[in-house]
């Protein structure tokens, strides 16, 4: 089973943590998939595209067709927007479980719909406040849970983690070292443990999960 990390080229605060994260070792070239760039590091599946990131529906199962490779969860890197413009590093799970079938939602994803939240967004939320106030991104950057909100539509476990909240933030260097470094440890890419790790199929971890409106 494979761990897919997501990121697009036409966004700032997702290909700069992405390249940050290739820069580190054990990378090589993965296949050639539906136009997108792949890269592989042990059971971890980085894939570069040119396209909305909350757009890209199904990636997991896209992904399995194509290599055989059965998905486990999905994480995507992505701009984060809002109304404040305070500078802010957050992960939050998807979906539009509040949108009624006769409304069109604005970003991706399907009305009454909701994508199993990745079981790794409290570790890795208590992990990158760590490395924030590690790397003197705080008070600056509020670290944060948001609400579930927008897509892609997709069915295996999934969190989206972000920096916002203006282009100037989204292109921080620092920021997106610290959202690398949260994939490279959470993932235990650099020999460590990995954070948050709760095999769905492991009969001794009884886990509730849920989304947050």
């Amino acid at each position: 089973m494979v761990t897919l990390v997501v990121a697009t080229t036409t966004d700032s605060a997702s290909i700069g943590p992405a390249s940050a994260i290739l820069a580190m070792p054990g990378w090589h070239p993965g296949p050639l998939f539906q136009d997108m760039s792949s890269f592989v590091n042990m059971d971890v599946r980085l894939l570069k595209h040119d396209h909305s990131i909350v757009r890209e529906d199904h990636l997991d199962k896209r992904w399995e067709e194509a290599t055989g490779e059965v998905v486990d969860e999905v994480i995507f890197l992505s701009k984060h927007v809002a109304a404040s413009n305070r500078p802010a590093l957050t992960i939050h799970p998807i979906g539009v479980p509040h949108l009624r079938e006769d409304e069109v939602p604005p970003a991706g994803g399907k009305p009454g719909w909701a994508a199993p939240p990745n079981p790794r967004i409290g570790p890795w939320l208590r992990l990158l406040k760590v490395i924030a106030e590690s790397h003197n991104l705080t008070p600056e950057f509020e670290v944060t849970l948001e609400a579930t909100h927008h897509g892609p539509e997709i069915n295996s476990p999934t969190m989206f983690v972000e920096i916002g909240s203006t282009e100037e933030y989204w292109k921080r260097q620092d920021a997106a070292q610290a959202i690398a470094l949260l994939v490279w440890e959470g993932l235990g890419l650099g020999g460590g443990a990995a954070v948050g790790d709760w095999s769905r199929y492991n009969q001794y971890n009884d886990t509730c999960l849920s989304n947050c409106f």
